[in-house]
């Protein structure tokens, strides 16, 4: 994957709506900021229950956005990731559909889950209690599958039906996934909830060794494919670490919620604690289509005796200051407050969970960036975007307090904000600097957080002091940048009064 800053966006959500303007914006707004782009699904249709994460066909771009061509086209400049969503489909699908029609006579009756096919012989009370999901709840719909009710296994939303990856029809589904993406010139697939893609008896049906073994399968075939795979699962920490010595790439997903607790607490202990022990194969975010991730930094929840990264009272007390940096707009778009919740996540803009406090933010950034692993941005947070809770309420769908329509017209507006253009050149910076592919270290000094990178011709040092911005005026810089390039050192205390700049 390519070591430079890549930007995660909705097809529809930059510009007039289309594959071909959020091509032109990259190409014009954001030209050498972001080199590649994760596009978030645009296929048939974009615009279900989950916002794409439920498709009829994950072959078909929406004809409403444009078509594989534009994906193409869009690879002459950026490269691309997309997603493979494993665990689930639409039940609108025509495979669904047809064994709703036929039932067990259907051609696609063993692609589909039941609460039979992984309990043949009935399930206890314990077995059913100890299923994990991250919503409340068993994980089944009753649906008439050829005049039969049936209990089908739906993970997540009614809607999205889970597909069995051991049966032939599953394989293949999967299969058709992958050719389609290497021909239309992707180079990296996400797989979305791969986590709950493997079912088991006498499991929890989550990240267990059999999600493992389909997990190494896909790897298998997207090599042969010449494709990338990211792996996507919110856990506790050690089993993300775990995960990532058997992939190619994983989120670090404890990286926003620990820096706002260094943020809030004004402490970098368990920040500098997890660089230490993190995996560097890591793909660094801040802020995705998701929320603010909590589980994976809180203890285990399957065994609550293993310890988080911060203490479960911490985690209470980083989710509290949130709601209260947000005047309760998270509060109201999070858990049992909207539809589509996540127990496990925060709805806020990341911009917003720091109180919309220009240096905390530009100084969180700079750690995505400076920490080993490639840095992705949302297009929310590229535009350091406030929540938008005219959508929240338009459609009482948590997420989308961080889901915002930008116009190009509104999207040249946010490009004239001091902190966007901030944002940018440190972006230029990430990019242009030989270092960021040189060795790093990192130590603590006092109540500082210090990162460095050497490399052949340059190198580059980040302080991150959060205490300073603790019980003092918000304006007030909490981290210092030092660089050499060609044309000697530089430093700034400043990153938004005055931000790197390269020659």
């Amino acid at each position: 994957m390519k070591n430079t800053v890549q930007m995660i966006t909705y097809a529809d959500r930059l510009g007039d709506g289309t594959l071909q303007s959020l091509t032109e914006i990259l190409r014009t707004r954001f030209d050498g900021v972001y080199t590649g782009v994760h596009i978030l699904p645009f296929f048939t249709p974009f615009d279900g229950a989950d916002a794409g994460f439920d498709p009829i066909d994950h072959t078909t771009v929406d004809p409403r956005l444009g078509d594989w061509n534009d994906v193409a086209e869009l690879s002459q400049s950026h490269t691309i990731m997309v997603d493979a969503i494993v665990n689930h489909m639409s039940w609108q699908s025509k495979q669904f559909q047809d064994v709703l029609a036929k039932g067990e006579e259907s051609e696609y009756y063993p692609m589909f889950l039941t609460m039979s096919s992984v309990f043949p012989e009935g399930a206890t009370e314990e077995e059913l209690a100890g299923i994990y999901r991250p919503r409340p709840g068993l994980p089944f719909t009753h649906y008439t599958l050829g005049g039969k009710t049936r209990l089908v296994w739906t993970t997540f939303t009614p809607q999205q039906v889970d597909v069995d990856t051991d049966s032939d029809k599953g394989w293949e589904y999967l299969m058709s996934i992958f050719d389609q993406m290497a021909k239309s010139h992707v180079s990296y697939i996400r797989l979305d909830a791969v986590g709950y893609g493997a079912k088991d008896s006498e499991s929890s049906c989550f990240m267990t060794p059999k999600t493992f073994q389909l997990i190494e399968r896909l790897r298998e075939e997207g090599a042969k494919r010449g494709l990338e795979i990211l792996i996507e699962v919110h856990s506790y920490y050690k089993k993300q670490v775990d995960i990532a010595s058997k992939v190619d790439r994983v989120y670090d997903f404890a990286l926003p919620p620990l820096l706002l607790h260094s943020i809030f607490a004004g402490d970098v202990n368990a920040l500098e604690h997890w660089v230490r022990v993190r995996p560097t194969n890591a793909v660094t975010v801040l802020d995705t289509h998701d929320g603010i991730g909590v589980i994976d930094i809180g203890s285990d929840q399957l065994d609550r005796s293993m310890k988080g990264l911060i203490s479960d009272e911490d985690v209470d007390a980083l989710v509290n200051t949130i709601h209260a940096n947000t005047h309760g707009e998270s509060q109201a778009a999070t858990g049992a407050a909207a539809s589509n919740l996540d127990l496990y996540q925060v709805n806020s803009t990341y911009y917003s969970a720091l109180g919309c406090n220009d240096q905390h933010y530009l100084a969180t950034r700079a750690v995505q960036f400076f920490l080993p692993g490639v840095p992705q941005v949302y297009y929310v947070g590229a535009l350091a975007g406030a929540n938008d809770m005219e959508l929240l309420h338009r459609t009482n769908v948590g997420r989308d307090i961080n889901r915002h329509y930008y116009s190009t017209a509104e999207v040249d507006e946010q490009l004239q904000r001091p902190v966007v253009q901030a944002l940018n050149a440190l972006c230029r910076l990430r990019n242009s600097l030989d270092a960021f592919d040189g060795e790093f270290t990192h130590e603590l000094d006092g109540d500082a957080l210090v990162l460095r990178w050497k490399g052949e011709h340059t190198s580059a040092q980040l302080t991150f002091y959060p205490g300073r911005g603790v019980g003092v005026d918000n304006t007030a810089s909490v981290a210092s940048l030092t660089w050499s390039d060609a044309q000697g050192e530089h430093t700034t205390d400043d990153l938004l009064q005055n931000p790197p700049v390269v020659a």
